[in-house]
């Protein structure tokens, strides 16, 4: 393919567009489907919950219900596009089509979904179309209904203004997003089979029903069959169990007295709060010169959230000023940070169900600083740490390829969809 700088533009309803290209409403190239019963005589039915509905994928997922168990729904076909019509999800970009392979030729999703059937349009090119920011942001803003519950008008749906280049145009711009898409759908699942593996491994390497020893230079895995019983479960005989308030101490974080909204110099570092943390919010920024009593963390340093609902969780990776509501974890001897990381990564649902507290949950003391922790021989935690260590390291890798191929799709679509950019071979 090759592409051109667009030059001529003209004025429309919904700004500057390359002049061959026209204008429509959104009914008059697609078809926003009424209601329709089902064929009768069926025990079975496709369904489409709104969970099923991707954020950022292309196609939706679909299971088999009981015709009895759906008791509203919206009537789709293979092919269709469902848009989400109500908050949140419509802003959170819930769009998929309907896939072709099916056990039937139709299909029934959540009502608060619009289904739509492209008819003087590439289906594809309508779904870019309909994430384009600049559509999304118009029909956000004619969402009507109560805070939480607001929703796409119909009539506000069918009467949005789209562009529409000329038919091969569009399938040629639809091609490049999809590859892009293509490539973002393998990225995720390297993410999720490395995600799978690291659990696994995590699961019997934390245990100890395989081992690694180091023969020749070289790492190797056997199968263990000597072991004792604990209270954690059996472990091999030469692992030891210690109470974590013996091998590690810990240090409650405090909210620094000012907190700025953006990075206004250098020094000034992030305050880890769980939301941010957890890619939820922007962080806000703390200056450790002006602040005495702030508790500092580095990239190595363990998090556990004390207080809230997240209780228990874990992080590791994270440079900035520890949050009121977080401990830092430092083990004190005979135990490997790593290691101890992701134990407790993997157990942190043990210390969530002991905690107390009426209003706000929070970590119970003591039962923190009595929880059992496995301790095989130190060489033996460090190989442990490592592999797991390098899973994550390439886990990392692999998001930051999927951040890069997001930027480049946003890039596209705001040069391909407007014209500004021409698919010109």
């Amino acid at each position: 393919m090759k592409f051109k700088l667009e030059t001529e533009f003209q004025d429309t309803e919904i700004g500057e567009i390359p002049k061959d290209w026209k204008i429509v409403k959104l009914k008059d190239a697609a078809e926003i489907r009424r209601s329709k019963k089902v064929p009768q005589g069926m025990d079975k039915v496709v369904f489409i919950p709104m969970e099923a509905i991707p954020d950022d994928s292309i196609y939706t997922k679909f299971e088999l219900r009981d015709i009895n168990e759906v008791k509203s729904y919206v009537y789709c076909e293979p092919g269709d596009i469902l848009l989400a019509k109500i908050t949140p999800s419509f802003e959170n970009g819930k769009q998929g089509i309907v896939p072709l392979e099916n056990p039937q030729k139709f299909a029934l999703a959540t009502t608060e979904v619009y289904p739509i059937k492209g008819k003087k349009i590439d289906t594809f090119f309508l779904f870019y179309l309909l994430k384009y920011p600049s559509i999304r942001d118009k029909l956000t803003s004619l969402m009507r209904g109560t805070t939480g519950r607001k929703r796409v008008p119909r009539e506000a749906l069918e009467n949005q203004w789209i562009p529409l280049p000329p038919a091969e145009e569009q399938k040629k711009i639809s091609e490049i997003l999809l590859t892009v898409d293509k490539a973002l759908e393998n990225v995720d699942n390297a993410i999720a089979r490395l995600e799978r593996l690291k659990k696994a491994l995590m699961s019997e390497l934390l245990t100890g029903r395989i081992r690694i020893k180091e023969e020749n230079g070289k790492l190797v895995f056997y199968r263990e069959t000597e072991f004792q019983d604990t209270e954690i479960g059996e472990i091999p005989k030469d692992w030891k169990i210690v109470k974590l308030g013996n091998v590690a101490k810990y240090v409650k974080g405090k909210k620094p007295k000012n907190l700025f909204e953006e990075k206004i110099d250098n020094d000034l570092l992030p305050y880890l709060t769980a939301e941010y943390m957890r890619g939820l919010e922007k962080p806000k920024w703390c200056d450790p010169k002006l602040e005495k009593s702030i508790i500092k963390v580095s990239s190595d340093d363990i998090i556990m959230i004390w207080d809230g609902s997240y209780a228990g969780h874990v992080f590791i990776g994270f440079e900035g000023i520890l949050a009121s509501t977080m401990v830092k974890i430092t083990p004190i001897r005979d135990i490997e940070k790593r290691f101890l990381f992701y134990y407790l990564a993997m157990n942190y649902k043990k210390l969530r169900e002991t905690t107390i507290g009426t209003g706000i949950p929070h970590i119970n003391k003591k039962v923190f600083e009595e929880f059992p922790i496995p301790l095989p021989p130190v060489d033996e935690q460090r190989r442990i740490a490592e592999i797991l260590a390098t899973i994550d390291k390439t886990i990392e890798l692999h998001h930051e390829e999927k951040a890069r191929l997001d930027r480049l799709k946003r890039g596209l679509m705001d040069l391909l969809l407007s014209g500004r950019v021409r698919v010109v071979g």
